[in-house]
């Protein structure tokens, strides 16, 4: 796993690049998140598609909700980056459309747009 740490706008971002999967349950995911959290200081992640696994995109496992609901409980906002055209589902892609409308969790191609997103989600929300 290959954790880059940049700043933009004064925003700290773990840009997480990995071949193995990092994030297959919640208990991964929470471990995943408090882990970038304490090496980067970041409350902000950007992680390749590739490090989670493929039950994520499978809505009926409830995999996906619950992790999402930990990142927003604990305060820390992720945009996964690939290609998701791969899915046929309606409901995921319907569910990574209101994500991508939301403020805390994106589903884009690209690192760079990722990284876009999470900066516009920081900025565009209250000081803390």
């Amino acid at each position: 796993m290959k954790i880059q740490t940049i700043e933009k706008n004064g925003i700290r971002i773990a840009c997480v690049t990995s071949s193995k999967i990092v994030i297959s349950d919640v208990s991964s995911a929470l471990d995943f998140m408090m882990s970038i959290h304490h090496k980067t200081g970041s409350r902000c992640i950007a992680l390749n598609k590739k490090a989670i696994d493929d039950n994520f995109f499978r809505l009926g496992t409830n995999i996906a909700g619950e992790i999402l609901q930990r990142f927003i409980n604990y305060r820390i906002k992720m945009a996964v980056y690939g290609d998701f055209s791969v899915y046929s589902s309606k409901p995921l892609k319907d569910f990574i459309y209101e994500s991508n409308k939301g403020k805390d969790f994106f589903f884009v191609e690209t690192e760079a747009e990722a990284v876009k997103l999470l900066v516009k989600a920081v900025c565009g929300s209250t000081q803390e």
